[in-house]
């Protein structure tokens, strides 16, 4: 959201630095082209009234001074004239010891300077006839107190700009923060979501948000229905085969197989392990209950009522402790996390003699979790051999393979790493190492 709104603040300020820029030149030019023809209409004017001023005397053209503006007897006073005949060339008294440059065409030009003190002469030259002689008049006006004033209109249009962009980028910002709102909020309600505290986004958002958030409560709907179908499905399926199953059981230790002791045999342990299997799958549906989509795993709300739920499975006799920091959410789907843990301490129940210990705990690089018991264990020339199986381990190995095939894919499925070590309690350790980033 923040680089949403960064992207859009930094897109305003170039439009607006460009736009401005473009406008303050464009306004200056205008500005001051219009200022140049008022002066060159001044100019022009005083170029006439020099031209009147240019009679015939006794000794041919000269120059009435009568009638000629006193500002161009006064030295560097800012008006000059040069006057160019056949006979020579007149200049300006205000001109003093100094030479005004003859513009090389006539018309207006603000390229001469003047003086030590670098006058910005705006000169116009005009060529009359008068008197049967050509005569180029050019006059000139100091331009650089209007450059000057140019220099500090600009100086200030800068510190205005300045202080308008910066209450535009304010303003910007109220109104971009104000419109991503219901952005932000979503974005929430999607991070509680995550965190199970939630199971749908409010419907109530903006017309341009209803249909995202429409199709996301409806995935989030079906999700939920398809998982509890599932679960249900499983249950009513197990509940269903356990009768043919006892009967089929009763029926192989019954005495009208005595005759076929291999058939007997296979016969049992093949309904043996199909009772096993669908003794775990139903465990795993009461394990897991009912969750939210996407939910983490709280282990102060979930742990209780897993170890309760398996000591009531497995009897009061079977003592079941947790070694686990106070308030320590995991970064893992609840349901995935309830199917690991439960598939690990349903392992360790069965083959335990009175203990079994959960502990979880932060790593540098993510988390590790380790189910203790205190039953017969795995030797240990035997435990590499067995997570190095291709196949389940509950169809391959007895004893605490059950469910470590489930464990094993949901852990690869993480990229972690699952161990069998050897108990403090004298039984088997599974040691999981989980990375932080669990999705």
């Amino acid at each position: 959201m923040k680089s949403i709104q960064a992207r859009l603040s930094l897109g305003l300020v170039a439009v607006l630095v460009v736009v401005g820029v473009v406008l303050a030149q464009l306004t200056l030019w205008l500005f001051e082209a219009g200022l140049q023809r008022y002066l060159e209409n001044g100019l022009r004017k005083e170029s006439e009234n020099l031209l009147v001023a240019l009679v015939r005397g006794p000794s041919g053209l000269q120059l009435d001074e009568r009638r000629v503006s006193a500002a161009y007897q006064r030295p560097f006073s800012g008006y000059y004239f040069r006057i160019d005949f056949e006979q020579g060339t007149w200049r300006s008294r205000s001109l003093w010891d100094l030479d005004m440059p003859k513009p090389a065409a006539p018309g207006l030009s603000d390229s001469h300077e003047l003086g030590p003190e670098g006058q910005q002469l705006l000169a116009l030259r005009a060529d009359y006839r008068r008197l049967g002689q050509n005569i180029t008049i050019s006059v000139a006006q100091d331009y650089s107190p209007v450059r000057e004033s140019f220099r500090r209109l600009q100086q200030i249009g800068l510190g205005m700009g300045l202080v308008a962009l910066l209450l535009v980028l304010v303003l910007q910002r109220i109104t971009v923060t104000r419109s991503l709102r219901p952005l932000e909020r979503a974005r929430q309600q999607i991070a509680q979501l995550q965190q199970g505290q939630r199971s749908q986004l409010d419907a109530e958002v903006p017309s341009e948000l209803a249909p995202l958030v429409g199709q996301i409560n409806h995935l989030l709907s079906h999700t939920e229905d398809s998982l509890r179908r599932s679960r249900n499905a499983l249950g009513n399926l197990g509940h269903a085969l356990k009768t043919p199953l006892a009967v089929l059981l009763s029926l192989a230790s019954s005495e009208r197989l005595k005759d076929l002791p291999e058939v007997r045999t296979q016969l049992r342990e093949q309904l043996e392990q199909i009772q096993q299997r669908l003794a775990r799958e139903l465990n795993r549906a009461r394990l897991a209950g009912d969750a939210l989509p996407g939910a983490q795993f709280d282990c102060d709300s979930e742990l209780p009522g897993l170890l309760a739920t398996l000591g009531m499975i497995h009897g009061e006799g079977l003592l079941l402790t947790r070694d686990v920091p106070p308030g320590l959410l995991l970064p893992w789907d609840r349901e995935d996390f309830l199917e690991l843990l439960g598939n690990l301490l349903d392992n360790a129940c069965k083959w335990a003699d009175s203990e079994v210990r959960l502990g979880i705990a932060p790593t540098e690089d993510g988390y590790r979790v380790w189910v203790d018991d205190d039953g017969p264990g795995i030797p240990e020339s035997q435990r590499l051999q067995v997570l190095e199986r291709g196949s389940r381990l509950d169809e391959q190995v007895d004893g605490h393979g059950l469910g470590l095939g489930i464990v094993r894919d949901i852990v690869d499925a993480w990229g972690g790493v699952l161990a069998l070590l050897e108990s403090p309690l004298g039984g088997l350790r599974v040691s999981i190492e989980l990375p932080r980033k669990g999705r």
